[in-house]
């Protein structure tokens, strides 16, 4: 038995192993060590020190005294041990603030200290360790210096790394030729003069090459065969024109544009795409959305067969959803579609979508009236399918009834209504309208439509009783229209042509909801905002309503004569300012805009009737006086202006009135006498500039120089502050040739008014005018500096640059002056150096929109036009400029001044402005 049990378990697997037993050593398996093996890398404490340790923390053996306690530094936030459950109180909250304050104070006493020496420490460091960059930084900077030349001639950088060593890799190695290869090479240039045995056997050099069966292969019909199929292939992308073969390039450009190539990433997300909504439609088959998703999928695909067997149990499983019907009519084709709509129709008869798209698909007019009418069967009640029965009929009668029929089914359909009273005669559409009127009793279409009805058959006191009881109906049912809204069904009023309803809806509403003390303003933004949508009748409508509330306002007045002007009629305008005059006879402006307007039409004597009014109401007014003056010049009345100048100098008594006079003795030819009141009125005026420059410029024609320049000197004492007069002074002593007395006058004149454009630019021209163009270029850039935002500067800046750097620098004068006319003009006149005539034209408008007063901009553009424009434009330019009247600009006002063009026309100012520039830059 011992013996069995020994034979089963040996008693030697229970035994312990010998020491230093390593299992496998024997038969040369090695073993490894880990780190669990050996222990951490520090050696522990021994047991003596575990023991000291822990009489330490029980309190009952010694402590060293370096040895130091953990807990000394405890955070007194979180204590633990003795003082764990004593509070935390106020004491301690200030004992801790003032350590904090000594820690941070001496802190900030070494601060310095540390700073400084930490950048000592990294200066050291960086001296001691350069970078790479300061090592090479005077090789960079002597780049700069190398020529194109010789920065072409450096060699490329080659790849010499181990190059020797490949050079004694790859050395040169001999082997000796086997003698096969020079026999094999010797015998390809021997002429054969016999043949072997399988050649005579065969027949020679004409092999024939037998099949299995014996049949012999004819490599000539295969080469024929393959050109046969080659110009098959190009005869169905050819066209046969007198026996040439003509390829269309755009037809087979167009059938390769077709072909549309997927790639990997397009071809995966199809994949995924197409799993994902598989899914969605096996578990949720009556998921519409996910079947019209599934096909467009596969269309997007290209597979138009797979979308349209998909959308097929799309619609077997969903026959209640439109879409997926809509969807499955769309894949197919006409004739199918229109089966496939039908199936649609039996399963929702109700959808109009469904019944739209069957008619859409007809191609008839007849075969689209049946449908329409076969959809009325079933949905009566829609007004889509109403709207488009209706109009598919192209005779009125039959419109008329089937109208007649859809207000019967949809009785609160208000634009059905409206087209049958639209369609029935005067006294017809009236009953129709009452009928929709009590319908819809809180719909205000119904009402203005009965309006206009009564407009169209000139009944306005109808269309005002019709508003008026609209209003007070919507209001007593609780309409929730407000008067913005009445405001802007009276703009679509007036847009159709309905004038009188237009008015009579602003008369009713215009004054809803607005405050007693901010009607005037509210109703004047109304008027401004109606004239910029293009609704002058709404606006006038505005206008007489305020009038009528506020007759004694000019501000009203004057807006509605404006309005008159730009788009009424001479007659309306004459009819406004009559109005106007006689509600406020002190309105200066009104009685000369009454004036000015009899004066154009050519009644001169109305102009002065009007003027001899306005001086009964007002007696002592400059503007009239001036006014009745300019009359008598223009007429040519010259004795009767010089006696209403004396008038005016008695009792008006103005400085203006002092130098119109001055003005009209000098374009009469008689200096004396200007020089006269020109001296009479500067002792009344001392500080009037323009009397000053009259008087300097006259002594300036006369050649008394001496005496100019005492003139100009005494009014700039009087008025250092003028920058004109300076200007003056300036080109007087140019003219003399005192090029520095100029200089220095500007240079004064640029103190007394620091940040003047105008004074910076004169000295610029001054410099300019003498050759020294690097000082005009130095007083530009201090210019410049000064003035940022002058567009004057700029202009000037531009041309004196070099060609190459304009654009640049016009790209700046944008940026800080981006809608200055004086820029515009300048960038406009660089395209026309440029030859760019779009570009060009383009500039000039927008300068001239920018600000129209500028005649300088108006002059620069009709110049340009002579040269690259025509007749007709050219016309229309000038129509503008006459339009807009323009008054400023330098060379402008220069041709207007002078005593050549005095009673010239606009017109004629722009030719000859025009005729004396040239485009130079």
């Amino acid at each position: 038995m011992y013996q069995m049990h020994s034979l089963v378990v040996p008693d030697w697997l229970t035994r312990k192993a010998p020491p230093n037993y390593i299992a496998g050593l024997g038969r040369g398996a090695n073993g490894f060590t880990t780190r669990s093996d050996i222990g951490p890398a520090r050696e522990g404490p021994d047991n003596a020190a575990l023991e000291r340790a822990k009489a330490a923390a029980e309190g009952k053996g010694p402590r060293a005294d370096g040895d130091e306690d953990d807990e000394q530094f405890q955070d007194p936030d979180n204590e633990t041990g003795l003082f764990n459950a004593a509070p935390y109180e106020a004491d301690d909250e200030e004992a801790d603030r003032i350590y904090e304050e000594v820690d941070a104070k001496m802190d900030e006493r070494r601060r310095a200290r540390r700073e400084a020496r930490e950048r000592e420490e990294l200066e050291k460091y960086r001296k001691e360790r350069p970078k790479i960059q300061q090592q090479f930084a005077d090789l960079k900077r002597g780049l700069a210096i190398v020529s194109e030349d010789e920065w072409a001639s450096i060699p490329e950088v080659g790849d010499l790394v181990r190059k020797g060593k490949r050079q004694k890799k790859f050395a040169d190695k001999y082997s000796v030729v086997p003698d096969s290869v020079l026999l094999g090479a010797s015998s390809q240039s021997e002429l054969t003069h016999s043949l072997d045995a399988k050649q005579q056997l065969l027949g020679g050099f004409a092999t024939p090459a037998p099949t299995a069966d014996g049949t012999m292969t004819d490599f000539v019909q295969f080469g024929q065969a393959r050109d046969k199929v080659l110009g098959l292939k190009l005869d169905q992308i050819s066209d046969s024109v007198a026996g040439q073969s003509i390829v269309d390039p755009k037809g087979y450009l167009t059938d390769l544009s077709s072909i549309v190539v997927k790639s990997d990433a397009e071809i995966s997300d199809i994949k995924k795409a197409r799993t994902l909504l598989r899914s969605v439609i096996t578990t949720n088959p009556k998921h519409a959305p996910g079947w019209i998703a599934a096909a467009r999928l596969e269309e997007v695909a290209g597979k138009q067969g797979a979308a349209r067997e998909l959308i097929a149990k799309g619609c077997e499983e969903c026959p209640t959803s439109e879409d997926v019907w809509l969807e499955s009519a769309r894949l197919n084709n006409t004739d199918n579609a229109k089966v496939i709509l039908a199936q649609a129709i039996r399963h929702i008869p109700q959808s109009v979508k469904v019944w739209t798209k069957a008619c859409d698909l007809e191609s008839d007019t007849k075969g689209k009236k049946r449908v329409l009418r076969r959809a009325l069967e079933f949905i009566p009640n829609s007004v889509k399918i109403w709207k488009a029965a209706v109009s598919m009929e192209e005779d009125p009668e039959d419109a008329r009834i089937l109208l007649s029929r859809a207000v019967e089914c949809i009785p609160l359909a208000v634009e059905l209504w409206l087209a049958l009273a639209r369609l029935e005669k005067y006294d017809i559409a009236k009953k129709v309208l009452n009928k929709a009127r009590l319908a819809n009793p809180t719909n205000h279409d119904v009402w203005i439509s009965a309006a206009k009805l009564e407009e169209t058959n000139d009944n306005d006191k109808g269309v005002d009783m019709i508003i008026r009881r609209a209003v007070d109906s919507l209001q007593k049912k609780g309409s929730t229209l407000n008067r913005d809204q009445w405001i802007v069904e009276a703009e679509k009023a007036e847009k159709e042509g309905y004038v009188a309803t237009c008015q009579a809806l602003i008369r009713e509403t215009v004054g809803m909801g607005v405050e007693e003390e901010d009607r005037k303003s509210t109703w004047m933004e109304d008027a401004e905002s109606c004239i910029s949508h293009g609704s002058p009748a709404t606006a006038r409508a505005i206008y007489a309503y305020a009038l009528n509330e506020f007759p004694q306002k000019k501000s009203i007045w004057r807006r509605a004569a404006f309005l008159e002007k730009s788009h009424g009629t001479r007659e309306s305008l004459e009819e406004i300012l009559q109005r106007a005059v006689r509600y406020c006879p002190q309105a200066e402006v009104l009685w000369l805009m009454g004036a000015k307007e009899k004066w154009l039409a050519g009644d001169i004597a109305a102009a002065k009737g009007i003027l001899e009014a306005a001086f009964a109401a007002n007696s002592n007014s400059e503007q009239i006086w001036l006014a009745a003056i300019k009359l008598e010049v223009e007429t040519g009345e010259h004795a009767r202006a010089r006696l209403l100048l004396t008038s005016a100098r008695e009792k008006a008594n103005t400085q203006r009135v002092w130098m119109k006079s001055a003005v009209l003795e000098r374009q009469l030819g008689d200096p004396k006498a200007a020089l006269k009141l020109l001296s009479d009125g500067l002792v009344k005026f001392p500080d009037f500039a323009k009397l000053w420059m009259i008087k300097g410029q006259i002594e300036t024609e006369q050649g008394d120089i001496p005496t100019a320049r005492d003139t100009y000197a005494r009014a700039l004492r009087a008025i250092p502050k003028n920058t004109t007069l300076w200007l003056l002074a300036s080109r007087l002593e140019e003219s003399a040739g005192m090029q520095t007395k100029a200089r220095a006058c500007l240079e004064k004149a640029r103190i007394m008014n620091p940040r003047e454009p105008q004074l910076w630019a004169e000295a610029v021209r001054v410099e300019t005018r003498a050759g020294n163009l690097p000082m005009a270029k130095a007083l530009l850039a201090k210019a410049l500096q000064e003035c940022p935002s002058s567009g004057l500067l700029w202009s000037e800046a531009i041309p004196m640059e070099a060609r190459p750097q304009r654009k640049a620098r016009s790209a700046d004068a944008l940026k800080k002056c981006e809608n200055d006319p004086l820029v515009l003009v300048t960038v406009a006149r660089l395209f026309w150096a440029e030859r760019k005539v779009d570009k060009a034209r383009n500039w000039f408008a927008r300068a001239v929109k920018t600000n129209p007063d500028l005649g300088d901009a108006w002059a620069w553009w009709l110049r340009f036009e002579t040269m690259h424009g025509d007749d007709a434009g050219r016309a229309d330019l000038v129509t503008k400029c006459v339009a807009a009247d323009p008054a400023h600009g330098e060379r402008w006002q220069a041709a207007r001044k002078d005593l050549k063009n005095v009673g010239k026309s606009t017109e004629e100012v722009l030719h000859l402005v025009a005729s004396q520039l040239s485009n130079a830059i």
